[in-house]
C-alpha cells in the first residue's frame, strides 16, 4: 500500500458515508495506492475515525464536517485531489455536492470523479478549471474507440490460476473482498494481481482496470480480456482475481456473463449478505436465493463456485460465525467473513487449486 500515484487528497462523501451509496469511499479509506487519503468530509460523522465508523478498527483517517474544516485541520500541507467518494444509483451528483466541487477548484484543487455525471460537461466546472488550474478527471468517461479492444481468445494463453469475485447483488462488498484476497497472496509470499472492472478500483491504483458500465458494449469483452491477458503477461503472477460488477440476476445491475464469458476464470468466489432480503435500492425486487444465483454461476460459464463470503452489513459480531456455518450447510460450500476475520482463510482455500 506504500505506493502513492498521485498524491494526497480529501474525499467527498456527505450523507453517503456508511451506507451503500458512499462504497467508493469505502473502497479509499480502506485501501489505496493511488493517494494517502487524509480525511473523508461527511457532517454527521465529523469528529470521528472513518475506520471506526465503517469497520470498528481505527484507521487513522479523521471525518470533517465540510471542505473547510478539513482544511485548517490539515494547513500547510499540500493536498491536491479532491476525490468523489459517492456513489449512488444512476451515478448521478447531488446538487449538494456541485457547490463543494466549485469551492474546491477556487483553491486550485484537482477533481475526480467516477460518477456518471461527468466533470467536463459542467460549463461551471470548466471555466473554473481553467481559470485556477485544477484539473478535471473523469474515471468512467470511455476511451476512445480506437483505444479500445476487441475480444480476440488471447485469453487462452493466460496460464495463471484466474479467480472472478462475482456476487448476490450489487453494493454487496465484491470489490473489497477481491482486494483482501490480493493481499493475502502477497502477504503469504505469493504474487496476485487484481483486474478491477469498476471506478473505485482504479481510483484504489488497480494498475489492470477497466471501468465496465461505461465501456461500449462492443468492446466490453475485449477490454476484460486485455486487462487479464496484460496483468498475466507483465506481471507473471500466481493469481489473477478479477472483481466483479452487479450481478446476474440484478435488475438494475445485471453484470457477471461478461466476466465469465471474457475473463474465463478457473474458479468463481460468490460474495453475499445474508440479511439482505431485496436488490439493492430496490424496493419489491426479492433477492433471488443463494442457490439459483450458484446454480445460475454455474450453469452458464461451466465452473466451479469453490466459496461463499459473507457481507455482514446488519449483523452483530457474534452473528458472523453462525451464518457462515448456516451457509455452509446450505450449499456445503465453505463460507468466509474476509473483511471481519481476514482472508487467511479464503487464501488458503484457493491457493489449494494453484495450477
Amino acid at each position: 500500500m506504500e505506493r502513492i500515484i498521485d498524491g494526497n487528497a480529501l474525499v467527498y462523501a456527505d450523507g453517503a458515508f456508511n451506507t451503500p451509496n458512499g462504497k467508493t469511499a469505502h473502497g479509499l479509506v480502506r485501501f489505496t495506492e493511488r493517494y494517502k487519503v487524509l480525511g473523508v468530509i461527511d457532517q454527521r460523522y465529523a469528529g470521528q475515525d472513518s475506520g471506526m465508523v465503517l469497520d470498528g478498527k481505527a484507521n487513522g483517517i479523521p471525518v470533517y464536517k465540510n471542505l473547510q474544516q478539513a482544511l485548517k485541520a490539515h494547513a500547510g500541507l499540500e493536498i491536491p485531489f479532491f476525490v468523489i467518494g459517492l456513489a449512488p444509483d444512476g451515478g448521478r451528483l447531488p446538487a449538494a455536492a456541485q457547490s463543494v466541487i466549485s469551492e474546491a477548484l477556487k483553491l486550485g484543487m484537482n477533481i475526480d470523479s467516477g460518477l456518471h455525471d461527468f466533470l467536463y460537461k459542467n460549463p461551471e466546472f470548466v471555466e473554473l478549471s481553467a481559470t485556477y488550474g485544477g484539473k478535471l478527471r473523469d474515471i468512467r468517461k470511455t476511451p476512445e474507440r480506437e483505444d479500445l479492444h476487441f475480444f480476440s481468445g488471447k485469453i487462452e494463453e493466460v496460464s495463471c490460476l484466474k479467480v472472478a469475485i462475482l456476487g448476490t447483488d450489487s453494493a454487496v462488498g465484491k470489490r473489497t473482498t477481491a482486494w483482501l484476497l490480493v493481499h493475502g497472496f502477497r502477504d503469504a509470499g505469493l504474487k496476485a494481481e487484481l483486474v478491477g472492472t469498476g471506478q473505485t478500483a482504479w481510483l484504489q491504483g488497480a494498475k489492470y482496470s477497466m471501468v465496465m458500465d461505461s465501456c461500449i458494449n462492443d468492446f466490453v469483452s475485449g477490454e476484460i480480456e486485455h486487462a487479464v491477458y496484460e496483468a498475466w503477461k507483465n506481471e507473471n503472477p500466481d493469481l489473477i482475481v478479477i472483481e466483479g460488477q452487479g450481478s446476474l440476476m440484478n435488475p438494475a445491475y445485471p453484470g457477471g456473463f461478461e466476466i465469465l464469458a471474457a475473463g474465463r476464470p478457473d474458479y468463481v468466489i460468490m460474495q453475499h449478505a445474508p440479511k439482505r432480503l431485496e436488490y439493492d435500492g430496490f424496493p419489491g425486487y426479492p433477492l433471488h436465493p443463494l442457490d439459483e444465483q450458484i446454480a445460475a454461476i454455474e450453469m452458464i460459464s461451466g465452473r466451479k463456485v469453490i466459496a461463499i463470503t459473507v457481507n455482514h452489513e446488519g449483523m452483530q459480531p457474534e452473528e458472523i460465525g453462525p451464518a457462515c456455518q448456516a451457509i455452509t450447510a446450505e450449499t456445503g460450500l465453505p463460507a468466509f467473513d474476509v473483511l471481519a476475520h481476514g482472508p487467511e482463510g479464503l487464501s488458503n482455500l484457493v491457493k489449494s487449486y494453484l495450477k
